[in-house]
């Protein structure tokens, strides 16, 4: 059997020190010169070295492990934002463990154990509504946290999120300003999420600032059906009304209901969340509202490997704007 390549043996072919190899595999070149980072390459490359994660973290005191917990992974914001942490963690050397906690507090809970219990370096999570684990994680465990999606704990935590609020409440009143008098709300639980219960706030306070009255049916991923929603919306459509659903994985579902009851659209309009991947190809089209999931990943990352590496201590916030990608469900 060949014998596995190690860091003292590229630093012997660079004729360098083992430390410096080090250095250049967490992509510390702040104090090596060119030529240096050159022959280290070169000995990689030559020998096919794949550095060891648990060599490197006991030598760093780290892993280089982030581990990321997500609400739902089989929506398409949460695949975009996974790739954007991905981008940028290998681009600091970090790999990452995905847990899907399907917005259960209890599966989160087992979720943040595990990972704890591999000794990850800190946390990219899409939090539910149980705030007081988190605190734990900071407090006690001594981990690093950067949350998604929601803004916990305003001047004690870091997040990054888009402006759900301002973003429905805007797109809204461009509905209003269309035409639309009558406005219906299918949504999850708004009460489970930050981020839901700001695109509901947005959605209830442009009505009331305009005077026109709403309907909500509130309904679950998985105990919904076609039919309730079908139901719900024979008993609640009126002339120029607009459906407002502010989840990815119900936009398919209340679509799919609309079309079954031969609605006519856009005279009845309908806007949703992301979606992108098929909304633009459905018939009709479908306006929705687009976060920026990719740099939200990115900006995540960053901000964590920053606290990581000590380059950044104070907690950080950054909120992206949403656009909205206007078609033919609306006027």
């Amino acid at each position: 059997m060949q014998r596995k390549v190690t860091i003292k043996d590229i630093a012997e072919l660079a004729q360098t020190s083992k430390t410096t190899v080090s250095f250049y595999l967490n992509k510390r070149f702040d104090k090596m010169s060119e030529e240096t980072q050159k022959r280290i390459r070169e000995a990689i490359e030559l020998t096919h070295y794949k550095p060891s994660i648990a060599a490197r973290s006991l030598n760093a005191k780290t892993t280089k492990l982030i581990g990321v917990v997500i609400g739902d992974i089989t929506n398409s914001f949460s695949n975009q934002i996974v790739k954007g942490i991905d981008s940028k963690a290998q681009e600091f050397g970090y790999q990452i463990i995905i847990g899907n906690s399907n917005y259960d507090p209890s599966r989160e809970d087992e979720l943040i154990e595990k990972m704890l219990n591999i000794g990850i370096d800190g946390f990219i999570m899409q939090p539910t509504s149980n705030f007081r684990k988190y605190s734990h994680i900071v407090d006690v465990k001594k981990k690093h946290v950067v949350f998604f999606d929601s803004r916990l704990y305003e001047h004690r935590t870091s997040w990054v999120k888009t402006n759900n609020y301002e973003a429905v409440y805007d797109t809204i009143q461009q509905c209003i300003n269309k035409g639309y008098e009558n406005f219906v709300m299918i949504t999850g639980n708004p009460k489970l999420l930050s981020t839901r219960i700001e695109r509901a706030s947005g959605f209830i306070d442009v009505l009331e600032a305009n005077h026109l009255n709403y309907q909500q049916m509130i309904i679950d991923e998985k105990q919904t059906s076609s039919s309730d929603i079908s139901r719900f919306l024979q008993e609640n459509l009126k002339e120029k009304s607009m459906v407002f659903v502010p989840n990815c994985w119900a936009l398919p579902k209340v679509f799919t209901a609309m079309k079954s009851l031969n609605i006519e659209i856009p005279q009845t309009g309908l806007v949703g969340f992301d979606n992108m991947e098929w909304t633009q190809f459905s018939s009709p089209t479908i306006s929705t509202i687009i976060q920026p999931a990719y740099k939200e990943g990115e900006q995540a990352t960053k901000i964590l490997i920053d606290e990581i590496e000590g380059i950044n201590k104070e907690a950080k916030q950054q909120t992206f704007d949403c656009r909205v990608n206007w078609q033919e469900s609306t006027y």
